[in-house]
């Protein structure tokens, strides 16, 4: 897939950008807590430099963790940059930068794909997945191209030749976690979601080998500890991962167990017994899981119909029975909610035990089914500006469209739902019930104690947690204290949930505040139609 044997020498700097915003995943104090700058490593850029010729001399910089600095710049021949909706705001001031210093810039990934017009006074586009048209690019920069926009074809990439990742460019001890990929794609048509629209709803996936591969490039370079599979749906092709899994298992136990690992998947997965056992198996520890509303009609109306016909609490208990807790997303502003959505949300949180949720506001993602249908409706507001993307992140940029019921309702059920899961009591008691719930009783441990980041003891990290986390403190002691008692296996989970208190409590209270100040803005005389006379006028 490169051509090193023709390629000319280039000094070629990858610039991961900021998230502008203070998101929900920043993560910045528990990080801090655990003895890392930032939770997340770039994976995307270390996929391009993996694609680079090999000629080439790389220097990777996150600005997340690290400042850029005018030696950076004039070492590097060309820049390469992107990233997500919420960095935008950095992407396009890297650009500017960069075009200050005379520095041609390359701009990839999912926020230039989605949104190619933001991104013009970059020298270069690269759309879709790198692998597509990566070669392309380089023959025109070699060439003597000075600027041009390079398309892959949609969902055809072939992964399974997709290279390692240049994990060597990481610094390990700058994240709390490091990624990798297995899959793209997902199976389903959720109206909101962009991942069909980016990747298609044919997951491929990479060969039990080629993945095994990566692990053994990150074990040979030293890394030990968390590692997350990004995939959008790991069970989106059910079929590869349950073949991958049981080498996992098996190259795990030969290795001594260096790595656990989380990922995402659709909560269908409680409904397979064997895939979970295989899972634990595999030493997967914690899952995110869209959930998005606890309103059947809702569901099917955003196309959900895998959260439907179930028992969502009861599906969420069968995940932690299997040794893996919960991550969950929920979105508010959907057209067919009622007055009651913000109680039955809540409810839904605590009778699942849930203790870390992702609760957004619905914003009608670049290129959608959602997107679509309102844009045909009139409700879409105008495409995103410049100067908006520097607080883009669904808090604070949500409900981008003509809302069927009033806003002011649906920003205060929002503030609802947030007051209430993220008081520190409620929070702590989700905790508490998790730990009854959550089985590592037949996880198996490595045989020679993993050595904590910083050379920080249990003890020590425990006291660090506690001691940040805000009154009543005696709360979480005695949430710990019954864990230890009633299920010592699970600690070590509970300790990192609690310690994401340090941030979510302190997001949500941010955002709490702003929702507030929006509500406080609007205008009763201006707001929109109530839900009857709009549905007329569409």
């Amino acid at each position: 897939m490169n051509h090193a044997s023709r390629a000319k020498a280039c000094n070629a700097l990858l610039i991961y950008p900021r998230f502008e915003a203070d998101t929900f995943w920043s993560f910045k104090r528990t990080s801090e807590v655990f003895g890392a700058k930032y939770p997340a490593s770039p994976l995307g850029l270390i996929t391009v430099a993996a694609l680079l010729p090999q000629a080439w001399s790389i220097r990777l910089l996150n600005r997340n963790s690290e400042e850029l600095t005018d030696e950076d710049l004039d070492w590097a021949d060309v820049i390469f940059t992107g990233g997500m909706l919420p960095q935008g705001g950095d992407i396009l001031d890297i650009v500017d930068l960069c075009r200050r210093h005379g520095k041609p810039v390359v701009i990839g990934g999912p926020g230039v794909t989605s949104s190619p017009h933001l991104y013009q006074t970059a020298n270069f586009q690269i759309l879709g997945e790198a692998e597509g048209v990566i070669d392309k690019f380089v023959e025109a920069w070699e060439g003597g191209a000075g600027e041009g926009v390079f398309e892959a074809e949609k969902f055809q990439v072939d992964v399974t030749k997709s290279p390692i990742p240049r994990f060597d460019l990481l610094k390990f001890d700058d994240y709390l976690h490091i990624g990798v990929q297995f899959s793209r794609g997902c199976p389903f048509t959720c109206e909101f979601c962009d991942i069909i629209e980016l990747y298609g709803r044919v997951p491929r996936a990479k060969t039990n080998a080629q993945m095994l591969a990566e692990l053994d490039e990150l074990y040979r370079l030293g890394y030990r500890g968390h590692v997350d599979f990004v995939d959008d749906n790991l069970i989106g092709n059910k079929k590869a991962v349950k073949a991958f899994l049981p080498e996992l298992a098996t190259w795990l136990e030969a290795h001594d167990y260096p790595f656990e690992f989380t990922t995402e998947a659709s909560l269908n997965l409680a409904d397979d017994a064997e895939l979970l056992a295989l899972l634990n198996r595999a030493n997967f520890v914690g899952v995110f899981v869209g959930i998005e509303s606890p309103d059947t009609a809702t569901l099917v109306a955003m196309r959900k119909k895998q959260n439907t016909r179930r028992s969502i609490p009861d599906s969420i208990h069968k995940i932690y029975a299997a040794g893996l807790y919960v991550h969950a997303g929920f979105i508010v502003g959907f057209d067919s909610e009622t007055e009651s959505v913000a109680d039955a949300m809540v409810e839904l949180i605590e009778e699942a035990a849930i203790p870390v949720c992702m609760v957004g506001l619905l914003y009608a993602l670049p290129n959608t089914q959602l997107t679509r249908r309102l844009e045909n409706e009139g409700r879409l507001h105008p495409h995103v500006r410049r100067e908006d993307v520097k607080s883009a992140d669904q808090c604070t940029m949500g409900l981008n469209f003509e809302t069927l019921r009033p806003r002011q309702e649906i920003l205060a059920d929002y503030v609802r739902v947030l007051e209430r899961i993220y008081d520190e009591t409620a929070f702590a008691g989700r905790l508490q019930r998790l730990a009854t719930l959550l089985d590592n009783s037949g996880r198996k441990q490595p045989t020679r104690p993993q050595h904590s980041r910083r050379g920080l003891g249990r003890l020590e990290m425990l006291h660090r947690v506690i001691s940040n986390l805000p009154e009543p403190r005696d709360l979480f002691r005695r949430t710990l204290s019954e864990c230890f008692t009633s299920n010592p296996e699970s600690t070590s989970r509970i300790v990192l949930l609690m310690a994401l208190y340090l941030d979510v409590g302190v997001f949500s209270r941010d955002v709490i505040a702003r929702t507030e100040s929006m509500i406080a803005a609007l205008d009763p005389a201006n707001d929109p139609p109530m839900r009857g006379e709009l549905a007329k006028a569409v």
